[in-house]
């Protein structure tokens, strides 16, 4: 193939691509390594409440007189990590659900997608807080009666990896089950079912790998919808708890306390940006990779 029509290629001479690859890169290595990097005392409570940003508090303090850098570091860190795992769910069960429905076809694909029709009517905000109010407190005590004190604390970030990922996944299904259903009679399958091959290895190895292109593209348009929906839970105070942090939660502190008599400007500037620069490169890439690796732009 020629160099200049490969999607590396183009992903490489794509300036939107590689700038937002840079901010992905430096937010990933801050969110894992910057909290540690700070001072001990930068997540420690304090009487330093609402300094504002200065030399030695660059972003400020919060309301509690904590370094407002180390929060947005470590909200990062939580938000990041939920939108990531949270997004492989949704692409694992969004993977696997549509292929099998695509697959099989007939009354068994009409019935799977009348499924997925009937999990997109639901209101999906509702459906969320439902799902975390009834498996977060069956999860802490299934922490404590297996001696898992020290994990009770995160149960809330387990919850929402799950239950976001149980909910982003039905536009991948639909996506997967349509290209399922163009591939499925092409010649090369078609062939593999001449010589006898099986199903599984029909799906996984000539149907699997030209999805592959298709599903990354979509993963890495899920992740910032996931953060969103992470942020949102926990703005509302159905997410992450305190003392952790994550962007939607320092928003929620910051919205508490600023007032038209004083405001606490940097409460809010420091944490949208931060949340503002990764959605926006994740979006960036996503479109980046689509566009590369759509065969039609190949051509």
């Amino acid at each position: 193939m020629n160099d200049s029509r490969s999607p590396w290629f183009k992903l490489r001479r794509n300036p939107a691509v590689v700038f937002s690859a840079g901010i992905l890169l430096v937010a990933a290595l801050a969110a894992v390594f910057g909290p540690s990097l700070l001072p001990a005392s930068a997540g420690e409570v304090t009487r330093n409440s609402f300094l504002p940003p200065s030399g030695q508090h660059l972003f400020g303090t919060d309301l509690n007189g904590r370094d407002l850098l180390y929060r947005v570091l470590l909200g990062a860190r939580i938000s990041m990590l939920v939108g990531v795992t949270g997004a492989l769910v949704s692409f694992a069960v969004g993977i696997i659900y549509g292929m099998i429905a695509g697959y099989v076809g007939g009354q068994a694909d009409s019935i799977m997608m009348r499924l997925v029709d009937t999990l997109y009517a639901i209101p999906r905000l509702i459906f969320l807080l439902v799902l975390i109010s009834a498996l977060d407190p069956a999860l802490r005590h299934t922490m404590a009666t297996h001696g898992l004190q020290g994990l009770i604390g995160y149960s809330k970030i387990f919850i929402l990896i799950l239950c976001l990922g149980l909910t982003e996944w039905l536009t991948m299904a639909r996506i997967i089950r349509g290209q399922i259903l163009s591939l499925k009679s092409q010649q090369f399958v078609l062939a593999a079912r001449s010589i006898g091959q099986s199903h599984l290895n029909i799906i996984f190895q000539h149907l699997l790998p030209n999805l592959v292109g298709l599903a990354l593209v979509y993963l890495t348009l899920t992740v910032p919808a996931v953060i969103l929906d992470e942020s949102f839970l926990s703005f509302l105070g159905v997410g992450v708890q305190a003392p952790l942090a994550s962007w939607g939660l320092l928003l929620a502190d910051a919205a508490q306390v600023i007032n038209p008599i004083k405001g606490y400007w940097w409460l809010l500037l420091f944490p949208v940006i931060a949340m503002s620069l990764t959605l926006l490169a994740l979006n960036f890439l996503g479109d980046g990779l689509r566009d590369a690796l759509d065969p039609r732009q190949r051509k």
